[in-house]
């Protein structure tokens, strides 16, 4: 099977659950030295009307043996990688070309499976990426994961505790996959979540982005959020020059992005503020973070340097979550966006490792039992 073949977006089967493997193959990741296997698999999700959607992930197979109780199933989510073309991680991993893997090696070292999600419009999907949608897109596909590794009888994994990791719109994803899962797949036995440089309010952050020099960032995040929204239609913000910059920005990596839009967002759109819409607004209001409480033990940690993501973005998630009730823990770096994520690798596999050793946060509830209704909170 070819690899266009093996991503096609597959017809679902009728009654196909959430979680429901469709294919699955073996694959080679050349620049990892603890995989003792890789496995390329497409499953169902779900979009942000709960309608069943094709999704496509790499599952990494550790070398290392854990230490009984040690064991764990990694969800790991990266930074953005891009709009589309080869953006996917479960591709970039097999062809060699994802150029951030310290963290992914880490887990693999400790004995963890680690699964990544390619994300909504990646892989398998039809794209663009929903960028900035961690809500309405990303944290079901994570979650969805969980349970396909649980299903898929190729890979010959025993049910173990899993965590999430992620950081920036990474670990937006994995913040509201804690969030969702007591609702949205109860039967994932969830122990821990850590996010790093993380944003509770978007409708603070976008316009700061879209006047810097990440603004093709900004850019990105209104092609992604109108993909999700799909009552968003990018033609009602962006003019004549936007349409046709957007059609060609959803098959580009982000760096591609950032060279190819580096003037402010405004340059594109028809009015001076896009975000400054009603319907807009209200987007934005969905995708904050701390909306429940979370019932796993949340990690955030932050660069004190970091000009993408202020530091001050993280610390009112912070306070979001726990003005909620969440048990969440604060850990500052003296450092940027790029070298926080590399000097946090260590803190955060300890504080994950106690929240497996700490046992389920509930008794995870039967997968026929899930009725999937969501909290009026």
């Amino acid at each position: 099977m070819t690899i266009s073949d093996f991503y096609q977006t597959p017809i679902l089967r009728e009654g196909a659950r959430a979680g429901d493997i469709v294919r699955t193959r073996p694959v080679f990741a050349p620049q990892l030295t603890g995989a003792a296997g890789a496995w390329q698999i497409v499953y169902v999700s779900t979009d942000s009307r709960s309608q069943p959607i094709a999704a496509s992930a790499i599952v990494l197979i550790p070398e290392t043996v854990p230490e009984p109780g040690t064991g764990a199933i990694l969800l790991y989510c990266p930074p953005f990688r891009g709009l589309g073309g080869q953006c996917a991680p479960s591709q970039l991993l097999a062809t060699g070309a994802e150029y951030d893997i310290v963290g992914i090696e880490a887990a693999l070292a400790r004995g963890w499976v680690v699964a990544i999600p390619d994300g909504q419009g990646l892989g398998a999907g039809t794209g663009p990426h929903t960028f900035l949608a961690a809500r309405a897109a990303g944290a079901k596909p994570v979650l969805d994961l969980a349970r396909a590794i649980y299903r898929a009888s190729d890979l010959d994994l025993p049910v173990a505790p899993v965590v999430a990791w992620g950081y920036a719109d990474g670990g937006r994803i994995a913040a509201v996959a804690g969030e969702l899962q007591p609702w949205y797949a109860p039967e994932v036995d969830l122990r821990g979540v850590a996010a790093g440089a993380v944003a509770s309010d978007l409708a603070i952050l976008a316009p700061v982005i879209g006047r810097g020099a990440g603004a093709g960032l900004a850019f990105a995040g209104l092609i992604g959020l109108a993909r999700a929204y799909e009552q968003l239609p990018l033609r009602h913000v962006l003019n004549e020059d936007g349409l046709v910059a957007a059609a060609e920005a959803r098959h580009l990596t982000v760096v591609e992005l950032l060279q190819r839009f580096p003037q402010p967002l405004a340059h594109w759109c028809r009015e001076p503020d896009p975000w400054n819409d009603h319907w807009w607004r209200r987007v934005l209001a969905l995708e904050t973070l701390a909306h429940v409480k979370s019932d796993v033990p949340l990690h955030l940690y932050h660069g004190e340097l970091d000009l993408i993501v202020p530091v001050r973005a993280g610390r009112r998630a912070l306070i979001a979550y726990r003005q909620r009730g969440t048990k969440v823990d604060w850990r500052e770096y003296d450092g940027d966006h790029r070298s926080t994520a590399h000097w946090a690798l260590s803190d955060v596999l300890a504080r994950l490792t106690e929240d497996i050793a700490n046992g389920p946060v509930s008794p995870p509830t039967s997968a026929a039992a899930d009725a999937e209704v969501r909290p009026g909170a």
